[in-house]
């Protein structure tokens, strides 16, 4: 049943679709369309203004709904293949301009976090934020050594609103088992329990800038992308202090286009950044929107925002950049036999009906441009796919799909001829020849030979063990047998024993009754 506080979330964000006009998602949703008459009691209701667009109504309702919904706009920002122009173009400014909370709340959190005064942590500090997003706004300011930083702050009461949404989100996967057929399969309990984690960690600003300071590591003099450097003495959970990078917004193309960027090597870039981090690192950056991105001309990637960030097991990771490369190969056949050794569809699928259902959906996006190709319909497509197999949602795979589809609307946005499959391709060929190669198998045994060195002494005491432990067991096997065996003539004994006695004690019967 649910619980009273989340039947007020569910109200309550019924109500603020009705107050910006949308009134016909309530109207589809039967159990709440009296709110659409409650609002209307409200002189909010008439006072609002009737002249907004619907992608201005939209993108204020997911504002006044709260971070998580404000992050499901942004995911659909990047994808204006999907969305008409002028919603997805409101929703862009759900990136980094979010409306602000007030500089006496930003500087009161910064003063508890550090312990100090503003004035005696930084030598300056602009109260105006520079961005403003979901979770936390950015200010400006420079360290009294003179280096020019950004202040990271958490916004207010933060995990309260982002507790109650996960757990209308727990109750809504709930209702989805109970009543939707299509629910077992999708997994909906694990896919919010996945996306409670990633947002949860979010909140924990040290994690951030761990995240931040790994992928820096990672990426240490890349040619390619640059992560800024965290300034660890003045991070704490609810505060970070990084290094503040010059760069120009990904998503500002006329800006751009006027610094001479080269948009053919920044989308080929994206899309090898995208592998390296996946199949290299098994470290990936997940929340690749163009807010976060930044670019230093001509084609160089500055990230920022590191709050989400994903990997995969050993297994998922190798049967991931098979999958790709059989992909790429046009290979339906191994693509269909991986899915069923994974466990992604049940092991009494039938290979060749899969095949060519992989192939029907795959086969017409090849040799084609970027421009060309909609990953939003492609995954539409094996979704209906998927069903006929009874193919299971991964969780842990949710967040990959994710960055892949910003990366899309990435590459989408600087060069839309760009061939992302001749791009990949021999990326995941480099990295199946250094990770499963004889060169590579060398290279694991030479790794793990020192180990074996430090323990080769002890092979005979060990192998003299086995022997002895391999001999007591035979002994005790011969034992327990010989008992076995023991048992068995004393049940059989038991047995004939017992039979004479019923032909006995029916024999006396029948005498007595033949003789009375």
């Amino acid at each position: 049943m649910i619980n009273p506080r989340t039947l007020l979330r569910l109200i309550h964000i019924n109500w603020v679709l009705v107050f910006h006009g949308l009134d016909e998602i309530v109207l589809k949703t039967h159990l709440f369309r009296p709110i659409r008459f409650l609002a209307a009691l409200s002189p909010y209701y008439w006072l609002r203004r009737r002249n907004e667009s619907r992608g201005v109504r939209i993108r204020k309702t997911l504002e006044d709904l709260g971070p998580i919904y404000v992050k499901f706009g942004q995911a659909l920002s990047t994808r204006k293949d999907l969305l008409p122009e002028d919603i997805a173009d409101e929703l862009v400014k759900l990136q980094d301009r979010v409306p602000p909370f007030p500089n006496e709340v930003a500087r009161r959190i910064i003063e508890q976090e550090l312990g100090m005064p503003i004035g005696e942590a930084f030598a300056e500090f602009d109260p105006s934020p520079l961005a403003s997003a979901s979770v936390a706004q950015v200010h400006t300011a420079k360290l009294h050594s003179g280096e020019a930083v950004v202040v990271k702050v958490l916004r207010p009461d933060i995990e309260d609103r982002i507790h109650s949404d996960i757990a209308l989100l727990y109750e809504l996967a709930r209702f989805a088992e109970r009543f939707w057929s299509d629910a077992r399969r999708l997994r909906p309990l694990e896919v919010v329990a996945e996306f409670e984690k990633t947002t949860l960690d979010e909140l924990d600003l040290i994690r951030e800038a761990a995240n931040a300071a790994k992928l820096r590591r990672n990426f240490e003099n890349s040619e390619i992308i640059y992560v800024p450097e965290v300034h660890w003495p003045l991070s704490r959970q609810k505060v970070m202090v990084m290094e503040r990078i010059q760069g120009i917004p990904v998503g500002e193309i006329e800006q751009l286009k006027a610094g001479g960027a080269d948009f053919k090597l920044l989308a080929e870039r994206g899309v090898e950044i995208f592998f390296t981090q996946v199949f290299r690192d098994n470290f990936f950056h997940a929340d690749m929107h163009p807010g976060n991105i930044f670019v230093n001309l001509p084609a160089k990637y500055i990230a920022v925002d590191f709050g989400i960030v994903g990997s995969l097991s050993l297994s998922d990771q190798h049967y991931l950049a098979e999958n790709f490369l059989a992909f790429f190969n046009r290979d339906y056949r191994k693509v269909a036999k991986m899915h069923v050794e994974s466990g992604w569809v049940p092991s009494t699928t039938r290979i060749e009906e899969f095949e060519s259902a992989i192939r029907g959906v795959c086969e017409p996006i090849f040799e084609k441009p970027l421009r060309d190709i909609s990953f939003g319909q492609l995954l539409l497509r094996l979704f209906q796919t998927a069903r006929r197999f009874d193919m299971h949602v991964q969780p842990q795979l949710v967040l990959l799909q994710k960055t892949l589809l910003n990366i899309e609307g990435l590459g989408r946005q600087l060069y839309p001829e760009l061939d992302l499959w001749q791009t990949a391709k021999p990326f995941l060929e480099k990295w199946f020849r250094e990770r499963m190669g004889p060169k590579a198998k060398l290279n694991q045994f030479m790794s793990h030979f020192p180990e074996l060195a430090e323990q080769l002494p002890e092979v005979p005491s060990l192998l003299y063990k086995a022997l002895d432990n391999a001999a007591y067991a035979k002994q005790t096997s011969e034992a327990q047998i010989r008992e076995i065996a023991e048992l068995r003539k004393q049940i059989e004994a038991n047995h004939q024993t017992t039979l004479w006695t019923i032909l006995v004690g029916a024999a006396l019967i029948g005498a007595a009754i033949f003789f009375r």
